[in-house]
């Protein structure tokens, strides 16, 4: 009976919760401006989506940035329009994180250009949404190449070049909050993120001699074009994602870019290993066996208790 209820209601609903109010979006940089001044930051994906929003963030704040990705023309373009706006250089550098020798190539280039970085941020990431029957081997490789071997190939290359030039640096790997739980129709990325989690918490713990933090994201909806175009491409799924979110709304790249700045910055330097969940609730609302209950109105609570009631025995 409750079900059929709270299932009804909660796909019905269009607008946003009115809880959404609450929480309104502040979109605005976070940390003081200068707080990256002299410093390089390296962020794969960096020309579209979120890796675009964090590298904006971190110009703004004085670092110096070189973006890496397969297409050139986006991340010129890109590198273009974010100089232009905060008055720092951008770099755009082609590389394919997929194999290994690019990576190697694109990190000579970034020598040439900037020196290694200080920030290292892998948000490169590949995603679909398939029933697992329907995947083929091609198919799992496309993701786990990019996501897991493209984040361990850029780490490792850029970490090994650290360490010999005894430089410290802040790695972050952007992953997502079911790279813990798991989750079906999206088995080849949930299991990559669960391997990048992996790798970075056992480096946190390796490499801290050598000065080097690993923290992980884990953000939960945020909207952007690339993304939400394969795992949302009739746009059904973002009312239902809204429903089930305290919030009550989606996150915003600039919030995540926030974050990512913060704990790349001087203001973290004791925090390594951490895995922060930013999802506005999602997690813990799915994971709260009665959490739909709140869906039930006012008068079927009246009937529910008035049947509870009358339960005897146990």
């Amino acid at each position: 009976m409750t079900r059929s209820w709270f299932h009804s209601s909660s796909v019905q609903s269009s607008s946003p919760p009115s809880q959404s109010r609450f929480f309104l979006p502040t979109e605005g940089v976070m940390l003081p401006i200068g707080a990256f001044n002299n410093k390089v930051a390296f962020i794969t994906g960096g020309g579209t989506g979120l890796g675009r929003a964090m590298t904006n963030t971190l110009s703004q704040l004085g670092a110096q940035c070189v973006i890496a990705s397969r297409k050139l023309d986006v991340l010129q373009q890109a590198a273009k329009e974010i100089s232009s706006q905060t008055g720092n250089k951008v770099h755009a550098v082609q590389c394919d994180i997929r194999d290994p020798e690019a990576v190697s190539c694109c990190v000579d280039q970034m020598e040439t250009l900037t020196g290694l970085p200080d920030v290292i941020i892998n948000n490169a990431a590949g995603n679909f949404v398939c029933p697992s029957a329907h995947l083929s081997p091609n198919a799992w490789k496309s993701i786990t190449d990019i996501v897991l071997n493209g984040t361990a190939f850029v780490t490792l290359e850029l970490g090994k070049r650290l360490i010999q030039n005894q430089k410290g640096a802040s790695f972050l790997a952007i992953t997502t909050i079911y790279a813990e739980s798991g989750s079906g129709f999206v088995v080849p990325s949930a299991s990559a993120k669960a391997g990048v989690e992996a790798l970075y918490k056992s480096l946190a713990g390796e490499w801290g001699r050598y000065g080097h933090r690993f923290n992980i994201i884990q953000p939960g909806p945020i909207k952007t074009k690339g993304a939400f175009s394969r795992l949302d491409p009739t746009g059904e799924f973002e009312k239902l994602m809204i429903n089930r979110m305290p919030v009550g709304r989606l996150g915003k790249p600039a919030e995540i870019a926030n974050l990512a700045a913060y704990l790349s910055s001087d203001f973290a330097t004791w925090m390594s290993g951490a895995v922060i969940r930013f999802d506005g609730g999602e997690y813990v609302f799915m994971a709260g066996e009665f959490n739909h209950l709140q869906d039930v109105s006012p008068d079927q609570w009246k009937m529910m208790e008035a049947k509870i009631r009358s339960t005897k025995g146990s």
